[in-house]
């Protein structure tokens, strides 16, 4: 075997620092922008925030027409003070040369309450468990009782009912040598607690609970607690002629006693939200005047950041001490990052006035007549990958005058139609509950029926489409649809 040397040359991509840190930007919700910035901030001294004016980061845009859309870019205006800097510096460093006091870590504290933001403050939730033992605290009950309550509070699911029957919670008392009926009477106190009908065994007793804490004066009040003991599950499979029949009620005076039943909560532990709440930021916001849809950067998501001209002043390009060194590497990260900031703003704005460009129909009259779209065509138009706009797309929102969606919202499949075109599933959703909604209650349309109905229409939807629609968006069956009036 001979040795030799060879000399090759070949092509290869690298992520340079400057790449990754405007993907990591790209793709970050406008919540978690604002935390990478200030982190930005504390540990860069370059970077300051610009207070001197208050305009947006970059112009509001209206909406080109198609054949000006790939002309047509944004301006960024974020602020870098570039006069009073030297000339761009030599990068020949590495990522962790650079970026010696970052560590990646998107968290920072703050401790002036005052100068948290309304999103920042998170609002302080109550599970139904701590709720009703706050309750039992307040009532009076004796040290026995106290115990049993406790155990009582215990067995109480998430959706208010008690999850474990009264003789398995009496056997688990078994130290404090207590009665059944015992046990039972403290049943009957804790279902007094608030919200009504709570520690319920079943349906039936959970919506008594509430019926007993109505006004006795209320309409129909003897009526709706004889249907509940009585014909509950002929109320369930919406059995209104047996009912009666049965009960020996007029068609009015039964819809009266549903309308009563109707107003009960079967869920009483829902009434107490024990999740925290979410906040949606839109990043852009869509508005219309005279001249057509007008399309701007949400200004509180884009600060104006600049470079402090007073430590940038202090740069030396000759001077190679540790101190010049460390502000060079300062001075070098602050333009990357706002280079990444700007390029993030503009390549938002851009992607958000292509979506309005390609759904303006849906802006004007509605979810019907959204347009199938899919991110492949957004990125053609662009001139981008599509993993770039899926990026910009995802948790990005958009406040427009028909509501705040998320930008993936105008991103749906699509269906032929008869003439050879095709239809957004998100329109042919809206067509659905559209005729839901227009239907006879005593007499709904089947899957069936609603397939039919789009067919002549030119929409060829199979009837486990629709079913499917109507699934998403939680529209109950045709036989649970059925109403009397």
């Amino acid at each position: 075997m001979r040795q030799s040397l060879q000399l090759r040359l070949n092509q290869s991509l690298t992520m340079t620092p400057q790449l990754q840190q405007a993907i990591k930007l790209l793709q970050l919700s406008s919540l978690d922008l604002q935390v990478e910035i200030q982190s930005i901030l504390d540990s860069n001294l370059m970077l300051e925030r610009d207070e001197e004016t208050s305009e947006t980061a970059l112009p509001a845009e209206e909406a080109p027409a198609p054949a000006e859309s790939r002309e047509r870019t944004s301006e960024s205006e974020v602020s870098s003070s570039t006069d009073t800097l030297p000339d761009d510096l030599p990068v020949d460093s590495a990522w962790e040369d650079v970026y010696d006091s970052y560590d990646g870590s998107t968290s920072y504290s703050r401790n002036d309450d005052d100068q948290m933001s309304g999103y920042e403050r998170q609002g302080t939730t109550e599970s139904l468990h701590d709720y009703l033992v706050w309750q039992m605290e307040l009532t009076p009950f004796s040290d026995t009782d106290r115990l049993i309550a406790m155990a009582i509070i215990d067995a109480v699911t998430e959706a208010g009912y008690l999850g474990a029957s009264l003789e398995d919670i009496h056997q688990g008392l078994t130290e404090l040598e207590v009665e059944f009926d015992e046990v039972e009477a403290v049943l009957h106190r804790v279902q007094r607690f608030d919200p009504p009908g709570v520690a319920a065994r079943d349906v039936a007793e959970c919506l008594l609970l509430q019926l007993d804490q109505l006004p006795a004066d209320t309409p129909r009040l003897e009526e709706a607690r004889q249907l509940i003991r009585h014909r509950l599950d002929m109320l369930g499979n919406r059995d209104f002629n047996g009912l009666m029949r049965r009960m020996k009620l007029s068609r009015e005076e039964l819809q009266e006693i549903i309308s009563l039943i109707q107003s009960l909560n079967p869920h009483p532990g829902t009434q107490l939200s024990t999740t925290e709440p979410q906040y949606v930021v839109p990043d852009v916001f869509v508005t219309r005047n005279s001249s057509g849809w007008r399309v701007e950067l949400n200004p509180e998501n884009a600060p104006k950041l600049r470079i402090n001209s007073q430590y940038s002043s202090l740069v030396r390009r000759a001077d190679n001490s540790s101190d010049n060194t460390y502000l060079k590497n300062h001075l070098q990260e602050a333009r990357w990052f706002l280079k990444s900031l700007k390029n993030r703003n503009e390549t938002l704005l851009r992607v958000a006035i292509c979506i309005v460009e390609r759904q303006r129909e849906f802006f004007e009259h509605g979810e019907e007549y959204m347009k199938p779209l899919v991110l492949r065509d957004i990125a053609e138009t662009m001139e981008m990958h599509e993993s770039t706009i899926s990026r910009v797309t995802t948790q990005k929102y958009m406040h427009t005058p028909r509501g705040i969606f998320e930008f993936k919202y105008f991103f749906s499949s699509h269906v032929n139609t008869s003439d050879g075109g095709e239809a957004a599933s998100t329109a042919i959703r809206a067509k659905i509950k559209k005729l839901i909604s227009n239907e006879d209650p005593q007499k709904p349309l089947s899957d069936s029926k609603i397939a039919n109905i789009l067919s002549a229409e030119g929409i060829n939807v199979a009837r486990r489409t629709v079913a499917k629609y109507r699934e998403l968006m939680s529209i109950p069956s045709s036989s649970e649809r059925k109403n009397l009036a």
